[in-house]
């Protein structure tokens, strides 16, 4: 279950036994600190109670309610029934310990907390983007009309310590409460509740169907083009607020700043970079957005930015800005930031450029009054590549420059599991971590297929029942050119099994679309990606075939280096085996990390085949229902 689930009148309960956390904790299966029990126990309390004394003890309360496709926790979803239409009802309550809280340096969307680090997320605006992200999501609000509200309860505050927070106009989704205006809250509860049972409601909530997410590139056409909004929950609304908030300083004190933006493959990062994009150039600010990611840049170019030139120029590398004018830009949206590489000259770059070429990271500083750099450390996969955190920051401070750092804890993508990417770190022996046998966690579906056969099958029947899927694999095959028929040579060869890699280039081969659209056409299923073709996307089914360069020996992952075709690692001077070693367990963290729903995984070595069957025990299937999208690339 994604929730505690129980009665206002169960938890008082609970709350007198003292078992109230331990109930908790095992619910939501991960380990919980003493400040987060003491939290339960101490804001729970107070609204169970408010609940009892509205007359309210039968609703149902949906604690730490985990938000679909997303590792995010809510507070609490309560769950009843309208007392004027006695139709289903629900509430989202988010509960602050908070005593004392102000603007963020006059910021409507961000707070100052007393005794907490950096802003937080104000939170009326939490609780209503809270209340959207589950209207957009939830197949049971779909055809409801208001059929969520929210609130944020202050229970440990009194009006004038966080009188801020009431400058910002409040809706049905965003009323905040104290505990001196604990009366209005509890006929808040009553207007909205009736004191019967909520166990309908909250069955229907807990089963209903997901729609999975907006495609990031359909969102970016939408966003760029009929002016769409995408819900940016918690830290990634601060990355955001923090980017806009970074450019108006700029302007007015006069000082440039640096953002980073640090988080796991389907934390949001691109949904960032794509709605500061938006309000950006809806602001007339001279704003870019860049990657080194041609498939990437392509694919925007030619969906977000489809029938504008002016959109499509948006767009671009980084290495465009060799020779940018200094802080010619209010803002440069680094995405990808991770394919940062030393320097931008390559073999086209003239003999002019190539005597004054600085390094790429400097480039991207000089070209905008607010860099804007996001990444995930985890997925440097090709030699050369060194975009990270620490780089990024330490540069930037000796330019004497402001940085803001933010870092993207939520998933997105795989079933909003966090628990499966920390699974698929550990089993690639990043982080330091011990490989541990996946049991499952209800959220992202993880297979074993006993040939490429029986993978490729799988995934046709997600094809054919509506859902995206694609194939990719370790680069441990060789890559040919087309056939002077306009054909694929089949190069990845399993036994009597074969498949064509993706189109090497930009320009469609046959029905197969080119290299930077495998991703997202339709007629990319069929071909097998590489990981420079995959990175950045994601579909709904992820097939992963583990070439010969990952085995399992002695219980354990190795690289074997020789076994890969990537040009890029045929010089051991200029490739360690160290560094090979790392990118290739980078690949592979990549490829496993592309599915929203599920992954099917297929080894051609035998013993690794044995060892991945050793590692995947699933007792807890997949709980939520999702429905088919139409595939296909966004118009």
């Amino acid at each position: 279950m994604s929730a505690f689930r129980t009665s206002a009148d169960g938890l008082l309960r609970l709350v007198g036994s003292g078992t109230l956390a331990d109930r908790i904790a095992e619910q939501i299966g991960r380990n919980v600190s003493p400040a987060e029990r003491r939290s339960w126990s101490r804001s729970l309390e107070v609204l169970g109670q408010d609940l009892a004394d509205a007359g309210l003890s039968q609703v149902e309360m949906l604690i730490e309610y985990q938000l679909p496709l997303t590792s995010k926790r809510v507070d609490v979803v309560l769950a009843g029934v309208d007392p004027r239409t006695a139709d289903d009802s629900y509430v989202v309550v988010e509960l602050k310990q908070w005593s004392y809280a102000e603007s963020y340096e006059g910021s409507d969307d961000l707070v100052a907390v007393e005794h907490a680090r950096g802003p937080r997320l104000h939170p009326g605006v939490q609780v209503e983007l809270y209340c959207e992200y589950l209207t957009d999501f939830l197949g049971v609000l779909a055809a409801e009309r208001n059929p969520i509200r929210g609130a944020a309860y202050l229970h440990n505050a009194v009006d004038r310590d966080i009188s801020d927070l009431f400058d910002r106009a409040s809706t049905e989704q965003s009323r905040i409460f104290t505990k001196q205006r604990r009366g209005q809250f509890i006929d808040y509860l009553r207007t909205h509740l009736a004191p019967t049972s909520g166990a309908g409601a909250a069955d229907r909530f807990l089963t209903s169907s997901v729609r999975p997410s907006r495609h990031l590139l359909r969102y970016a056409a939408q966003e760029l083009k009929g002016r769409s909004h995408f819900t940016l929950l918690d830290q990634q609304r601060v990355a955001y607020e923090l980017v806009l908030h970074a450019v108006e300083r700029a302007r007015s004190a006069d000082r440039k700043s640096v953002v980073v933006v640090s988080g796991g493959p389907g934390s949001g990062k691109s949904v960032i970079a794509l709605s500061v994009l938006g309000e950006l150039a809806r602001q007339n600010r001279s704003v870019m957005h860049a990657t080194g990611s041609r498939s990437f840049t392509q694919t925007l170019r030619r969906y977000a930015g489809k029938g504008s030139t002016r959109l499509k120029n948006l767009f671009s590398y980084f290495n465009s800005f060799m020779s940018a004018e200094r802080n010619g830009l209010d803002v440069l949206i680094c995405d990808e930031a991770h394919r940062i590489r030393e320097t931008s000259v390559n073999r086209f770059t003239t003999k002019a450029k190539r005597e004054k070429a600085r390094s790429q990271i400097d480039e991207l500083i000089a070209a905008a009054r607010v860099p804007v750099f996001l990444l995930d450390e985890h997925q440097v996969v090709k030699p050369g590549e060194l975009g990270n955190v620490e780089v990024i920051s330490s540069y930037a401070k000796q330019l004497n420059l402001d940085v803001e750092v933010v870092s993207l804890h939520s998933q997105f993508r795989c079933g909003g599991s966090e628990a499966y990417e920390q699974w698929v770190v550990d089993l690639l022996g990043l982080d330091g971590g011990e490989p541990s046998v996946w049991t499952g966690d209800g959220r992202v579906d993880l297979r074993l297929a006993e040939s490429p056969q029986e993978l490729e099958a799988f995934l046709a029947r997600k094809q054919a029942a509506g859902l995206t899927a694609r194939m990719s694999a370790g680069y441990c095959w060789p890559w040919s050119d087309p056939r002077p028929d306009d054909t694929l040579v089949p190069d990845v060869q399993v036994g009597g099994w074969s498949r064509p890699w993706n189109v090497k280039s930009d320009r469609s081969v046959g029905e197969a679309p080119g290299s930077a659209f495998w991703a997202t056409d339709p007629n990319g299923f069929g071909q097998v990606g590489c990981v420079y073709t995959a990175q950045g996307f994601e579909y709904t089914w992820s097939g992963v075939i583990i070439g010969p360069d990952l085995v399992a020996r002695d219980g354990r992952l190795v690289t074997r280096r020789e076994e890969s075709k990537d040009p890029a690692f045929r010089s051991r001077k200029l490739v360690s085996d160290t560094e090979a070693d790392l990118l290739i367990r980078n690949t592979y963290k990549v490829l496993l990390t592309r599915g929203m729903q599920g992954t099917i995984v297929y080894s051609t070595d035998p013993e690794t085949r044995e060892y991945l069957a050793s590692m995947v025990k699933v007792v807890r299937p997949v709980e939520t229902v999702f429905e088919a999208v139409t595939e296909g690339a966004p118009s």
